[in-house]
């Protein structure tokens, strides 16, 4: 099965789990590892109903998943890494700036990826060496220095720990930037970086499953992802920093976060 094949298959599944979302009421939150970290039936009903069609159609790939007890091997010739709901928190609050994000990975390169925002019918999609688009049609990163960005930035929040070194960052970025957006989806930051809304987005603890599909697409658009201390992003399953967008603003976003 080709790349684009199995890109075609993860969208159309995505397009039918979000319908869970759109129809989605009576939203009950259950914690996870703390207060923060949230889990609805809706995010287990869309990841199950997301393993099942790529199950189908691909009978021996592997699944690296959010809400799994157990992860498969990344080393396996054909992974899903999927979250089901990316932004929780906003899906269980209302904020309807949530999304679908599933990558695929053939023998530990990212191959395929898709991000769908069912609130505002926005699908991101991404093909190794051709390219990425939104709803079709081609996109590119902002070719912009960070002096003439917007600048998406998430919190960590689960790692209470990283608060202060985040905040100092906003506030330098913030000061050396247009402004800054923290909008609950580390998936959805990584395609306005794709597609030039935002010059850099950053966090400084994140999972495989936040931005496996997003590094493809902000890669295949032209940008570059990195650790915020300028290595190449792992896909090993660790929870690195993040630093993707534009060359040009994440050139001078890492020359920034050197001196916080």
């Amino acid at each position: 099965m080709t790349d684009r094949e199995i890109l075609d298959i993860i969208c159309a599944a995505q397009l039918e789990a979000a319908e869970l979302i759109l129809h989605a009421h009576g939203i009950l939150a259950e914690c996870k590892t703390g207060h923060r970290d949230v889990v609805t039936e809706y995010d287990r009903q869309v990841q199950a109903l997301l393993i099942a069609r790529l199950s189908d159609a691909v009978p021996q790939a592997r699944f690296y998943c959010e809400e799994s007890d157990r992860q498969d091997d990344l080393h396996a010739e054909t992974v899903f890494i999927i979250d089901p709901i990316d932004g929780t928190m906003n899906f269980v609050r209302g904020f309807h700036h949530s999304c679908i994000s599933v990558a695929c990975m053939r023998s530990g390169e990212l191959r395929a990826a898709a991000i769908y925002n069912p609130y505002a019918k926005e699908h991101f999609t991404a093909l190794k060496g051709a390219g990425a688009w939104l709803n079709a049609r081609p996109i590119h990163v902002s070719d912009a220095p960070l002096s003439e960005s917007v600048v998406c930035c998430g919190t960590a929040p689960y790692k209470t720990e990283l608060l202060d070194r985040t905040f100092s960052l906003m506030r330098a970025v913030c000061e050396a930037s247009l402004d800054i957006r923290r909008e609950g989806s580390a998936a959805l930051d990584l395609c306005s970086a794709a597609s030039g809304r935002a010059g850099v987005y950053f966090e400084l603890s994140l999972s495989l499953w936040d931005y496996a599909a997003g590094k493809l697409l902000v890669e295949e658009a032209g940008g570059v992802c990195r650790t915020v201390d300028g290595a190449a992003l792992p896909l090993d399953g660790s929870k690195p920093t993040i630093a993707a967008g534009g060359r040009q603003a994440v050139e001078d976003f890492l020359a920034l976060a050197k001196r916080i």
